[in-house]
């Protein structure tokens, strides 16, 4: 679990220093300001996509329940339909892989052939 728990600051460190909160602003306890529960669900998001962690050790890793990682899931899914969000989740996605030292997704490969 250990290895889970990384992940989660290393997404909450890149998704903070992008929304300009701090990595323990989005890893307390509590809600917290809605600017860093809203950084919580975007990093809570990139570990179960990028890093392929189910909700439930995403859940352990951020100190919550599985469904608020669920429901946090949702919420960002849906938002994906805004293509500028949509980008800006991906630039997430490749930051964290480049990051994690991670290979790209095999979607992606198929994309530059």
């Amino acid at each position: 679990m250990q290895r889970d728990a990384s992940r989660a600051r290393l997404a909450s460190g890149l998704v903070g220093f992008s929304l300009k909160q701090s990595v323990n602003a989005i890893l307390k306890e509590g809600r917290g300001s809605a600017d860093a529960a809203f950084a919580r669900q975007v990093a809570m998001y990139m570990v179960y996509v990028t890093f392929g962690v189910s909700l439930s050790r995403v859940a352990t890793a951020f100190g919550r329940d599985r469904s608020t990682v669920a429901y946090a899931c949702h919420q960002i899914e849906d938002r994906r339909d805004d293509p500028s969000f949509d980008e800006w989740l991906d630039d997430l996605d490749r930051a964290l892989r480049e990051a994690a030292d991670l290979e790209e997704p095999a979607w992606t490969r198929c994309l530059s052939a």
